[in-house]
């Protein structure tokens, strides 16, 4: 019985030790820390503000506590620092972690159903309206 309660414990300690790790880390150089530069942080976080969490969905990297979003604010200020342009840095961002990431998504051949089906659910409603104001009116027009 010992053996096998020693076994369990055992096997709750590997389980749990790469969980532990994980929250052991310590965050991204520039993930809390300001650039220097005034120009180049104020830049760095207009950029932030319309780059989302990835772990928070809801929240853009600025705003957000995750360790991933530290991540991806280190690399946006770092990134900043050696001369890459604002465009560059989200371009570079969306191809790694997709379209997603940017509050503001560029047309493309995986986004344009996003830009096309509102406007072909518009054109549909105002066809709807059209017919069905037109026959009363037709109906009006006969009937005086």
């Amino acid at each position: 019985m010992r053996l096998f309660i020693a076994l369990l414990a055992l096997i709750a300690v590997q389980l749990t030790g790469p969980v532990a790790a994980q929250s052991g880390m310590p965050p991204a150089p520039y993930a809390y820390t300001q650039l220097e530069d005034p120009a180049l942080e104020a830049e760095a976080t207009a950029l932030m503000h319309t780059l989302r969490c990835l772990k928070c969905q809801s929240q853009s990297i600025a705003d957000s506590d995750a360790p991933m979003a530290g991540d991806m604010r280190h690399q946006v200020r770092s990134r900043l620092l050696a001369g890459e342009s604002a465009d560059e840095v989200r371009d570079w961002l969306t191809q790694r972690y997709g379209d997603y990431v940017s509050y503001e998504p560029t047309v493309s051949s995986t986004t344009w159903p996003l830009f096309a089906i509102p406007l072909l659910l518009l054109a549909l409603v105002g066809l709807v309206l059209l017919r069905r104001l037109g026959k009363r009116g037709s109906h009006a027009d006969g009937a005086a």
